[in-house]
């Protein structure tokens, strides 16, 4: 018995002296990282996790460790991080910078990094704008939809003309309001807004203009064929190949039949990646197993890499692919419809 006993001091003393340890370990972990004081601007942008926001702060020297700066974030429920602006300093301990920037009012200015990816639909990125700011979603979509203020951007901007004003698109701004990071107010309107996403698309069109006044396409014809190859891959190397494929088929006299243009034609019906394989007949002015050439208009908000494909597709002899939804996602182009067929066969069956 004394010796059971004495095995089991011996473990307790263990055990006490390594929480005792982690203790030490962790409380000089979470403490300041310098003792004199060292301002430093950091951006927290929205939507970060809070583990990559605390990966950050060690990064550029605010904490000194972000595995036990998480511990803490946990213990005190301090993970409720708010995007802004923040000056820092790296004599504060880990909870000082932890609960100063989970209060917004800390932020410095009330700018607010905004980032739109790429592909995204203007309903989506006016949602986006909603959470950000005091502008609503649906005070977006009316200004994007309002011929008085259409016409003035028309006037403003070169790239913009009257293909907008159609009717039948869901928003007629649709493919002009650029995906990137912009620093936006909190209190702002949903006309400034507006003008920061123009003046983004405004920057990329300069840069193209030579090669877009070289093609065949007017800047909305562009648009509008960009949109549907950035919704068929996001992968900047498939999109050449993508542009490819579509232009042989106008070139042949085929349609584009693109199952996207299905998606953005269910819109609001849109759920899920297979209700656009399963409704090629619906009517739209989108659907492009319909009716003949591009769909009516965009049917997102294009990247710059989606643009310069359609500019300059690769040269194949292409007329079909698909994506291996199961595999790797690789892209699988075929020149004829039984190759097509036999690998859908082979990669979606």
């Amino acid at each position: 018995m004394k010796k059971s006993y004495k095995i089991i001091i011996a473990i307790a003393a263990v055990i006490v002296i390594a929480v005792g340890g982690f203790f030490m370990v962790y409380r000089s972990s979470v403490s300041p990282l310098t003792s004199e004081s060292n301002q430093i601007t950091f951006n927290v942008a929205e939507n970060t996790a809070p583990n990559t926001i605390l990966d950050q702060l060690q990064e550029q020297g605010v904490i000194k460790n972000s595995f036990f700066s998480r511990l803490l974030m946990r213990l005190k429920n301090l993970s409720n991080i708010k995007a802004g602006v923040y000056i820092l300093d790296s004599s504060w301990s880990s909870e000082e910078v932890l609960t100063y920037i989970n209060d917004a009012s800390n932020a410095e200015s009330d700018e607010v990094l905004m980032t739109i990816p790429e592909g995204l639909w203007s309903k989506d990125i006016a949602a986006k704008i909603e959470e950000l700011t005091n502008v609503s979603a649906q005070e977006c979509l009316d200004l994007w939809n309002d011929e008085t203020f259409l016409r003035e951007m028309i006037d403003k901007y070169e790239f913009l003309d009257e293909s907008i004003l159609n009717d039948a698109y869901h928003v007629k701004l649709e493919g002009y309001l650029y995906p990137n990071s912009y620093f936006i107010y909190r209190d702002t309107t949903a006309r400034e807004v507006t003008l920061r996403l123009l003046d983004g698309f405004d920057t990329i069109y300069q840069s193209l203009k030579e090669d877009i006044e070289a093609s065949d396409y007017s800047v909305h014809e562009l648009v509008t064929f960009a949109s549907v190859v950035q919704f068929e891959s996001g992968n900047p190397d498939d999109m050449p190949i993508i542009a490819s494929v579509f232009t042989n088929r106008f070139e042949a006299g085929m349609k584009m039949e693109s199952s996207v243009t299905v998606c953005y034609a269910l819109y609001d019906e849109f759920n899920d990646f297979q209700d656009c394989e399963t409704n090629p007949d619906i009517e739209s002015p989108y659907n492009t197993y319909l009716y003949d050439g591009l769909p009516v208009g965009p049917v997102n908000n294009p990247s710059l890499d989606a643009l310069n494909a359609v500019l300059h597709p690769a040269d194949t002899e292409y007329y079909y692919f698909i994506s291996d939804v199961y595999g790797d996602q690789k892209l699988i182009p075929a020149k004829t419809y039984e190759e097509h067929l036999a690998n859908v066969e082979k990669y979606l069956k």
